[in-house]
Order: structure tokens, then sequence, then C-alpha cells
């Protein structure tokens, strides 16, 4: 059986590109049809047309990526497909935003980022109201007590019971997307690792595998093994900061003690792999870091020793009855809600959703060395903390076997497939390749399109925190106003992930 691949690489003269309303009706075809709505964006040209781009992952077996191509008017309206499907909120009102496309009937159509020409308008920010005469809003952030990213929380409250929750992001106006543009498509890795700081590895891999297929430079196996240590090195360290969190946030001492501790374990392991504790510099187009004998076997020391502590503090976790009686029952998102409004990653399978990358778009890597889907029923903190804990276990013991396993090489004599010469190979002209990688949060996704010169006409970014923020509004609602944080902490979301 093939493999489902979660890199698309298409010439764009093989198909001419899509009226507006046909773009938009195979749009909604697919949905009905049970595909996945994984990204949806455009980009001005000249003479002031838009060219419009849809991502599927298309349910199929072998599963795989789908692009579709559309070409509309500046200014043009169109039937808004969330009407019909819930998920596609956040992606149109992006869409709408940066292209000026405007879907007819959107029911919840408001800037994402104040991109723009909108970016005074922040305070005509069209806020939802609870009206009633006991009902009061509190109003938290965008400047908070700690060291966090800007972000306006308003909660609409009748006493300590939230009824709704509207979350204002965009504060940060980075211009990532325009500063990809800048400079040789070779050397933007620094800069994509910077995107959200604590998927460096998620979003690096990405945008190596989008140069390389770009530039005809297929990688080994033993490449993707690399990355792929890198990776679950990453998912370790976030999801155990994620626990850290949330253990001290209910001031259970031992978990925010020996969570943090554990963190330490790992990050520092893998600023000894590549020089930095979140991995920076570990992949760039062509090349990864291999590691040396002693260095393996010093990984894998670390990892079964972490392994030991790790199950040992989550068993106090899970035993207790004050992480019990906070954590059950709160913030609770429904299968149902979680599938109709699109969430995606931890929180989607916390929810009882079986998506994940790894495991339905495996590609060579995880096809060979598979990871199991994990998922819970619950919905509520208490899942989405159980989740995390059972990732980490399945990480560590696919890292573990890897590290064992003799006949795999991961010495330094693979730490380049295809080391480009002092002038890098051209880029594939009129391309476009998406690629995807199951980060912490979920698929990271990642846009290059080129021109007819080979140049990067347009790099599309986003981040499985932009479908997901909505999804922790929705989990607050009928939870008392105290619950918030662990609500927040158990979603983890980036708020520079959207900020882009």
């Amino acid at each position: 059986m093939a493999t489902g691949q979660s890199l698309v690489l298409c010439d764009l003269r093989q198909e001419a590109p899509l009226a507006l309303s046909v773009f938009i009706g195979q749009c909604a075809e697919r949905l009905h049809a049970g595909e996945r709505l994984l990204a949806l964006f455009g980009r001005s040209e000249e003479g002031g047309g838009i060219r419009a781009t849809a991502v599927f992952h298309s349910p199929e077996i072998p599963a795989r990526l789908t692009v579709l191509r559309g070409q509309a008017k500046a200014g043009e309206h169109y039937p808004s497909l969330t009407v019909e499907h819930p998920a596609a909120q956040s992606l149109e009102r992006e869409f709408w935003e940066q292209t000026g496309l405007h879907p007819d009937g959107h029911p919840w159509l408001k800037p994402i980022r104040f991109e723009g020409a909108r970016q005074q308008q922040m305070g005509e920010y069209p806020f939802f109201r609870v009206r009633g005469q006991e009902v009061h809003e509190v109003g938290v952030g965008p400047i908070h007590a700690s060291v966090i990213e800007p972000g306006h929380f308003r909660f609409m409250c009748l006493g300590e019971k939230v009824h709704h929750l509207e979350i204002q992001l965009g504060y940060q106006h980075r211009g990532v997307e325009a500063l990809l543009l800048g400079r040789s498509p070779w050397s933007l890795t620094p800069l994509v690792e910077s995107i959200c700081g604590d998927s460096s590895i998620a979003y690096a891999w990405g945008h190596c595998a989008a140069i390389e297929a770009l530039a005809d430079m297929p990688g080994g196996l033993e490449t993707d093994l690399l990355r792929g240590v890198a990776l679950e090195m990453e998912r370790i360290a976030i999801h155990i900061a994620t626990l850290n969190g949330l253990a001290t946030d209910i001031a259970f001492l031992q978990g925010g003690g020996t969570y943090g501790r554990l963190r330490t374990a790992i990050i520092n392991a893998t600023q000894r792999l590549c020089g930095n504790r979140f991995g920076r510099g570990w992949l760039r187009p062509g090349r990864s870091r291999g590691l040396a004998a002693a260095q393996r076997e010093e990984l894998l020391k670390t990892l079964r020793d972490f392994a030991q502590d790790f199950a040992g503090i989550n068993e106090l976790m899970l035993a207790s009855h004050s992480v019990r009686a906070r954590f059950q029952g709160t913030g609770t998102v429904s299968e149902t809600a979680a599938r109709e409004i699109g969430l995606v990653g931890l929180v989607a399978r916390a929810s009882g959703i079986a998506i994940d990358a790894r495991s339905q778009l495996p590609g060579r890597l995880y096809d060979r060395h598979p990871l199991p889907m994990l998922t819970e029923s619950g919905g509520d903190c208490w899942a989405r903390m159980s989740l995390r804990m059972r990732e980490v276990e399945a990480s560590l013991n696919w890292l573990c076997a890897l590290l064992g396993d003799a006949t795999l090489d991961l010495s330094t004599r693979h730490a380049q497939h295809a080391q480009p010469s002092t002038t890098p190979p051209a880029l594939r002209p009129h391309s476009l390749c998406v690629s995807l990688v199951e980060g912490t949060r979920g698929p990271v996704i990642q846009a290059l399109e080129t021109s007819a010169e080979g140049q990067l006409l347009h790099y599309k970014v986003q981040d499985p925190s932009m479908p997901n923020w909505f999804g922790l509004a929705l989990a607050v609602r009928e939870n008392e106003i105290s619950d918030f944080p662990i609500c927040n902490k158990s979603f983890d979301l980036s708020y520079c992930g959207n900020d882009l």
C-alpha cells in the first residue's frame, strides 16, 4: 500500500486557476465529501487580481494533500464556506483580511491579526456582547503580569460563571511572511526557526523539506531519522513545559518542581547535540547534524533516566485527588464541537478526534518507524493533561528504540545528503510546494510558490494555534473565571504563532 505523504509539489503550468465561484464551489464539494480544509490563502497579482490557494487533506487511502487554485478580482465576493462548515471560520477570516475577498454570510467576520490597512483599527474590534442586568465583563491583557506574549481576553460573566470569552490577538505586527521574501531561500532557516520559538524544529523541518523538493534535492532516510529525533525531542520538551505549567497553576508542588527539572534535562540534551536548547541550527536545507556514537549513547542514557522519573511524577499527578478535582470536567470541548470548529493537533485528539499527520501522512520516516495514534475521549483539562503524558511516553519509546537500533546509522557521515555548493541550485519555476509537519501543537503548514525565474514569489505560514484559539473560548464557557488559567495552559497555544 502506498504511503501518505506530508508534502505536495505542484507544477502551476499544468492547470489553469479556477474562477472564484468555481473554486469556492469545488472547495464546498470537497468539504461535503469529508475532506478537511487545512489552509486557505491568497496573494496579490500584478494588475490587481488575487490568486487563491486551498489545501485539503483527503481521507482516501493512502491519505494525501491536495491543492486547488483559483483566481479572483480585487474586492470580489463569494458565498461563505463557514455557513455550512464552521471549521473554515478562522481560515476565511484570514483570507478576507489578507486579500479583501469577502465571504458573504460569514457569521463571525472580524480580523485575525489586524494586518495592513486594519493595523490601526484594533480599538474598533466588534466584541460580542452578552446582555443582562447582572452581566459584567472582565478584561485581561493585552499586557500580562508575567513574561508572556500580548493578547486580550474579554470574559462576559454572570457572577463567577463565564458565559462567553472573546480572544483578541494581533498585537505583534511582525510581518513574517513578507520578511521571508527578503533574502535567498537558502538562508531563511534561522528566520523560519524564530517564527514560533518553541516549535523551531517543526518549522525548520517543513521549510527544509519544501526547499529540497523545489531544488530537486531528495534526502535519504538517514536525514529523516535525524530530523525525527530532533522533532520528538522538541515534542517531549514542550509537553513537559505544559505539564509543569498545569501543576504550578494548581499549586501541585511536586509536579511543578519535578517537571521543571525534567524539562531542563531534555533541552540541555538538545543543546549538547546542536548548540541550542530549542534546536536551532540542527536542521538546514540539504543537511542535518548527525549523532556521533558517544552522543547517541549519552542521549539514550539521558532518555532512559528521564523515563523513570517521568513515570514516577505522572503516577503522583494522576493519583492526586486535588488534581483530579480541578481538572476533570473543567474546560470541556465535546467531540462534536471540536470537529465542527476544526480543532487540530493534541487538543483535537483529547476530544476524541483521531488526527495526527505522523500516522495519516507518515511519509518515509513514520511509515518505517510508526508512532501510535493516541486519543482521549473526555475533552477536558484532565484529558489534555493525560494525553500529553501519553504522547511523551510514546515519543520516549520511539526515540529509545531508534537510538538503540544498531542497524540504523545516525553518524555524522549522514549530516550532509546534498550539501549546496557555493552557488545553490535553482528552485523549480512556476511551482508550489506545501509541506506539513505534525509539531507539538498540531500541523505546521508552509507553502512556497516560485516565479518564472525560480525566485520565491509567496511564502505562506500557518501555525496550528490559529484554528485552535476559538476552541479555548468554547472550553471556558460555563466554567468559573478562576478556571481560565488551567484551561489556557491545557491548550497552551502560541500567540506569536498567530501574530505573524
